[in-house]
């Protein structure tokens, strides 16, 4: 759905960021900012801040920022629609309406008629569990050592002995056998009419990121088979895609995720504190589960089970993790199988300390592979060593494969440098060219070209700044610098749009400039570009000295860029003209 650059502005406008923000973080007023600890990650001084003049908030603690449509999204994991319309509710604004086709509007009334009907059957399980025939589920939970406040929270319930009863009490709600069919909670037959898929079971409600019940997952008392059941695929239910318990792992302020293989490691984790705890539904981990996980996180520890099933399931889900730009370490619970068992018997503290010493995915692998060789014999040994060789090559930045190569020599005893050549030499064979193995840049005159380059960014980024805070600046810089001045893609991208909404209507407002910017990665990035400062702005000698050397910088480096493609003698002289007029530079605050 499309709606207008100026109608998105007015939705902004009216839904000041402090305002907004407060609702979900603590803020403090200090100087000309509010500041409170950060909602997306975990910290104990405050470090992110709100501003109201940029109607933007940036965290110098995790770089994320943004302003009130991006915080939204980012806190609530709406899509950029759903913020602006939960926005436009709260400012009392009317969105236009689009007319939806038939098809559209049948598809989202069944949807909102399945979402109803799941919430229905969770407090109906719910309410099985308080009364006399729930007394085995509670007993099985007492069991388990849950709390009342845990059974609440995670909507714990039971589902009766009686093959038709859920299917019975929908009916008497007035729903039919079609949508029913469709919640994937009843089987519709011709013979024995609607009967339950889910019957004396403790139930566990699956909800999505925005706490929606989309799917159950039930585990049989007594005998039964399957152990664990879970809802089928259906309109709502897609458990390629959604893990349990992110709809609160999501809130958590731990600076990582958790993957247990089932319900009960998750809500025993929960209940002991470790409230960033998931778990995939039924199945293996999946990439999109893995893409799901990066929205939240930059880092997740895997808690599977520690016998063979575990550790191959471990070793399936690494890949993906690391494919979705995800850093994997792994969680050791020996002697006990699983989180829920390691936490009973040794403790939180524990616990916390095995987090601590999770290890490295790679190395973990490393581990894994050592099993397939015996190395007291020889021929085993060279045989391992071969293997790790190879499986070094997964690594295509050569900082990062010494680094590991050092761990794994000082690890199994091994001189650094012979296995640092047993890489090289598959390298060479492998293809990947003996420059990019072996031969190293001299890390001096990487190390100066990455300062400078960082030094000019940095100077952008302070320009933008200033020029947000105070647009008298404008008139005392036009004559030096301008937009094409600014080389880095987004500083550049944010100066275009910065000097044209000065130009046409007087103003800088970032947040505004945001709504421009599509992506998380994009909104970061230029919040810090409206962030940055100096170490002491208060003292104006030392703020008027840093604007002289920034715009010197800047245009210096602007200049330097443009002699480099001068393809004639007169460009060149205009650009030796303009570097000796930039020494006589001096603008007063």
């Amino acid at each position: 759905m499309f709606y207008s650059e100026d109608l998105i502005e007015e939705i902004r406008s009216r839904n000041d960021i402090v305002d907004v923000i407060s609702g979900y973080v603590k803020l403090q007023k200090k100087g000309a900012s509010y500041f409170g600890l950060c909602p997306f990650h975990n910290e104990k001084s405050p470090s992110f801040s709100v501003s109201p003049q940029k109607q933007m908030y940036y965290c110098f603690g995790c770089g994320a920022g943004g302003n009130v449509f991006t915080f939204i999204m980012e806190y609530e994991n709406y899509t950029f629609v759903e913020a602006v319309k939960m926005l436009a509710q709260r400012a009392g604004v009317t969105l236009p309406e689009v007319e939806d086709s038939p098809e559209r509007k049948k598809e989202a009334s069944l949807r909102q008629t399945l979402l109803e009907i799941n919430k229905l059957a969770a407090k109906y399980f719910y309410y099985q569990l308080t009364q006399p025939q729930g007394e085995y589920a509670r007993a099985y939970l007492d069991g388990r050592k849950l709390s009342h406040d845990t059974i609440v929270k995670f909507g714990l319930g039971y589902s009766n002995k009686f093959s038709n009863d859920l299917y019975q009490y929908l009916r008497g709600r007035n729903y039919d056998d079609y949508t029913l069919k469709e919640t994937g909670l009843v089987t519709i037959d011709e013979k024995r009419g609607g009967y339950d898929k889910f019957w004396n079971r403790v139930m566990f409600p699956i909800m999505d990121v925005n706490n929606r019940v989309i799917g159950f997952g039930g585990r049989v008392l007594g005998e039964g088979t399957p152990k664990y059941l879970n809802s089928p695929e259906t309109k709502l239910f897609d458990k390629s895609r959604n893990l349990y318990g992110l709809n609160l792992a999501r809130r958590s302020r731990r600076p990582n995720m958790i993957i247990c293989e089932g319900y009960m490691d998750v809500i025993s984790m929960h209940q002991a504190g470790f409230d960033n705890a998931v778990a995939s539904l039924g199945t293996a981990f999946t990439s999109q589960q893995a893409s799901l996980l990066k929205r939240y996180t930059d880092e997740v520890l895997l808690a599977y089970d520690s016998d063979g099933a575990g550790v191959k399931a471990a070793l399936r889900a690494i890949p993906m993790l690391k494919e979705a730009g995800l850093r994997a370490r792994v969680i050791d619970m020996k002697p006990y199988k699983d989180p829920d068992e390691f936490i009973k018997n040794m403790g939180m503290e524990a616990f916390e300390e095995r987090l601590s010493k999770a290890k490295n995915s790679f190395m973990f692998e490393i581990s894994i592979m050592e099993r397939d060789y015996d190395m007291n014999d020889p021929e085993g040994k060279t045989g391992f060593f071969n293997g790790v060789a190879h499986k070094l090559l997964e690594f295509s930045q050569e900082l990062e494969r010494n680094n590991y190569i050092e761990a794994i020599a000082r690890g199994y005893g091994i001189a650094y440098e012979d296995l640092r050549r047993l890489v090289n030499q598959y390298g060479l064979k492998s293809g990947f060219g003996e420059e990019n193995i072996s031969r190293p840049k001299p890390a001096a005159s990487r190390r100066e070209a990455g300062d400078r380059e960082e030094a000019i960014v940095t100077a952008q980024k302070l320009l933008l700044t200033w020029l947000s805070e105070d647009t008298r600046l404008f008139a005392k810089i036009d004559e030096w610098v301008g937009p094409d001045d600014f080389t880095e893609p987004l500083c550049h991208e944010a100066a275009l749009k910065v000097f044209d909404e000065f130009y046409t209507k007087g103003t800088v407002t970032p947040a505004r400039i945001m709504n421009l910017f599509e992506n998380k990665e994009e909104h970061d990035a230029i919040a810090r570009a409206f962030n940055t400062t100096i170490r002491d702005e208060s003292d104006k000698a030392a703020k008027e000295k840093a604007v002289n050397e920034t715009i010197k910088r800047i245009k210096l480096n602007s200049l330097d860029r443009l002699s480099k493609n001068a393809k004639d003698i007169q460009t060149l002289q205009d650009i030796i003209r303009q570097k000796s007029r930039l020494q006589k530079l001096h603008i007063s605050l």
